[in-house]
């Protein structure tokens, strides 16, 4: 009978198709009486996110990759481990060492993005926070997820008479585990476009600066060479300068425009 559950379980978890849910800051704060309260949670949340924003900044388009690669592996991960974990308990030899090593990847895949490394972050914005420790409580969820797996595998070594019920709720976490990793990484997928787009900006930005400093640099060596040529003889080697001047400005304004081109392809 659990036998079955557990098959009717894991057919579940591989149909499984995810509808996300968005989180929303206004649902932590639903039903609030206390409007003096509220409004200093607010603020409070306000300051966050601009210093949440200002981290994300920081983080390259490359880092935002490899965090995007690192939680989307998290889910082929949980689906390795049940699976292993299954075949382990029908005479498939190899299936328990490969769950576990699948178990061990998770667990220090999860330690990374949630705690960072050398070369990760860690959770540096709001809605990651929100996700991993808010009403979701996705580093709980995970975390009992690990924990789950690694009695059930041990369970299933040893030949308890566990193993079969452990298998089992280990097959009911295993959709809404997958789903939990898939608004992770939906999470991750968001702030990296808005990233990308605040970089673009910024970068159109500077190249416009860039533009006005040139522009009025031109203006200002057409001024000198006026003023130059007025000097006659004397002012010759001044004209020069100007010309030359002139010259940089025209230089600058084609590097801005490959310069453009090249961000908005």
């Amino acid at each position: 009978m659990k036998l079955a559950h557990m098959q009717l379980s894991l057919g579940k978890f591989y149909g499984f198709v995810l509808v996300q849910n968005r989180l929303s800051i206004d649902d932590i704060y639903k039903n609030k009486g206390n409007i003096l309260l509220a409004d200093l949670k607010s603020n409070h949340i306000q300051q966050d996110n601009r210093h949440a924003k200002q981290a994300s900044s920081a983080i390259s388009g490359e880092t935002f990759g490899a965090l995007i690669n690192l939680a989307g592996r998290q889910r082929m991960l949980s689906q390795r481990i049940v699976l292993n974990a299954v075949l382990s308990t029908m005479g498939h030899e190899t299936a328990l060492e490969t769950a576990r090593e699948a178990l061990d990847l998770f667990r220090v895949s999860h330690a990374a993005l949630v705690h960072g490394n050398s070369e990760l972050p860690g959770v540096f914005f709001e809605n990651l926070r929100l996700v991993y420790f808010g009403e979701v409580e996705g580093d709980r969820k995970i975390s009992e997820f690990i924990e789950l797996v690694e009695e059930a595998l041990n369970a299933c070594e040893s030949g308890f008479r566990t193993a079969p019920g452990l298998l089992s709720e280990l097959g009911k976490q295993a959709t809404p585990i997958v789903a939990l990793l898939n608004r992770i990484t939906v999470v991750y997928e968001v702030e990296s476009k808005q990233h990308s787009q605040i970089q673009r900006r910024q970068h159109h930005e500077l190249m416009s600066s860039i533009q006005n400093i040139a522009k009025q640099a031109r203006i200002v060596s057409v001024n000198a060479q006026i003023v130059a040529a007025r000097a006659g003889e004397v002012g010759r080697e001044f004209a020069v300068v100007a010309g030359e001047l002139t010259n940089i400005t025209v230089k600058i304004d084609d590097l801005v425009r490959v310069a453009l081109g090249n961000t908005f392809v």
